[in-house]
């Protein structure tokens, strides 16, 4: 059984489109290598801008594969330079119990 991920993504000052241009490759890319699985999986905003893609790895492996994967590297590399990367504690909603997200396409 795989992990589920949640991928936050903060872009930079007037870099949000072209961050939400680049993940809408992102997952398809992923599951092109089989390295996410076919479940499910959900793109959500946070109050503060944050972008956080929501999918379930394929295997441990396939994790680590993402990580020397050429194509997903080089997708990796483009969103560096516009983003930066908050962990789920940074988010505003994470001080509530129940936190909500607005769902995106």
């Amino acid at each position: 059984m795989g992990n589920l991920a949640f991928a936050m993504y903060k872009p930079k000052k007037g870099k949000e489109q072209e961050m939400k241009d680049i993940l809408k490759d992102h997952l398809p890319t992923l599951r092109k290598y089989e390295l996410i699985t076919d479940k499910g999986h959900f793109f959500a905003q946070s109050a503060d801008g944050t972008l956080i893609e929501i999918f379930e790895w394929a295997s441990d492996e396939a994790k680590k594969a993402a990580h020397e994967h050429p194509a997903i590297m080089q997708m990796w590399g483009k969103m560096m330079p516009i983003c930066d990367f908050p962990a789920m504690k940074d988010l505003p909603e994470a001080a509530k119990s129940f936190p909500n997200f607005e769902l995106l396409g």
